[in-house]
């Protein structure tokens, strides 16, 4: 599976593709494989961390069970620039908000997934991507919904 790592302002990421699509981004270093897809991701991931795109527009195929794809799927419907809730995506999942929690903290490609647009009823909650909620906290402002961490 060719791998590229991105310099970006939340330290180096590396996004892995398998099959024609984005499989997983993880943060720290990796390698620098050659592959069409991964140049697009790596275009796609510095225009949004300067700014000038907000949304992704290529292949991602999540490997993990089958709630934690509803999840992504459900994370991915969420705007630039918004948030949702543990609270609300389990009660359209019909799943404990505990569980949309640790299907979140699952979710093999955040950023390209918006795992970080997803807070919890009274906070922050948590973020699995490299930094942790101090990550997740750089990335709502970055896509202006920092008002909602006042």
């Amino acid at each position: 599976m060719p791998d590229r790592c991105i310099d970006t302002p939340l330290g180096p990421m590396t996004v892995t593709a398998s099959g024609g699509a984005v499989t997983a981004l993880r943060w720290g270093n990796g390698a620098r494989d050659a592959d069409p897809l991964l140049d697009e991701a790596e275009t796609q991931l510095t225009a949004y961390f300067s700014g000038r795109r907000r949304g992704f527009d290529l292949p991602l195929q999540v490997h993990a069970s089958p709630l934690v794809q509803q999840v992504c799927a459900e994370m991915r419907a969420i705007p630039y620039g918004e948030t949702s809730t543990y609270g609300t995506i389990a009660r359209t999942l019909g799943t404990p908000a505990q569980a949309i929690g640790q299907a979140c903290g699952a979710n093999p490609i955040p950023i390209l997934i918006p795992c970080h647009r997803v807070l919890a009823a009274n906070g922050l909650g948590g973020f699995s991507g490299g930094g942790g909620v101090e990550s997740k906290v750089w990335l709502l402002r970055h896509e202006g919904a920092a008002g909602l961490l006042i």
